[in-house]
């Protein structure tokens, strides 16, 4: 019985979604752009979740927006517009590829490049091939054979 418990509650805590029923527009073509456009719309104090997703304050703040800009008339491009010179590129999931942005985009590969060069500058350190053992002289065996006699 536990087990049913505590799996329904599970199953009904996975689908829910920020978004609560008095933000819905009545237009459900609205409101499947409004969707659309929130999943896009980084939350910024969640940092990488969509405002779609959050429950934060803000992001409940500009799920309100970006009805109220859709109601008002603007295309999806004007609201996601419209949102980003308010709060910046960083409000976007996926930021534009430009200038503000380069350490964003190209800052993974870069870590990746020098870590490969580093690996690599590692390895041409090290010896390439181990030389061939040389047979022990009898001077050397009897020193070894005292040696672990001894210890």
């Amino acid at each position: 019985m536990r087990m049913l418990l505590v799996l329904l509650i599970t199953l009904w805590s996975v689908p829910a979604l920020a978004v609560i029923a008095g933000e819905e527009l009545d237009d459900p073509a609205l409101e499947l752009r409004a969707r659309e456009i929130s999943k896009e719309l980084r939350c910024l104090v969640c940092q990488n979740q969509s405002i779609d997703d959050s429950n934060a304050g803000l992001a409940k703040d500009l799920r309100a927006l970006v009805r109220e800009r859709l109601v008002a008339g603007d295309s999806d491009q004007q609201v996601t517009d419209y949102v980003v010179a308010r709060y910046g590129d960083f409000v976007l999931l996926r930021p534009p590829f430009k200038a503000s942005t380069y350490a964003l985009w190209l800052g993974p590969w870069v870590i990746l490049l020098l870590g490969l060069i580093g690996a690599g500058a590692y390895m041409r350190r090290q010896p390439r091939d181990i030389a061939e053992a040389t047979p022990l002289d009898d001077d050397e065996r009897k020193r070894l054979k005292s040696l672990l006699d001894d210890g």
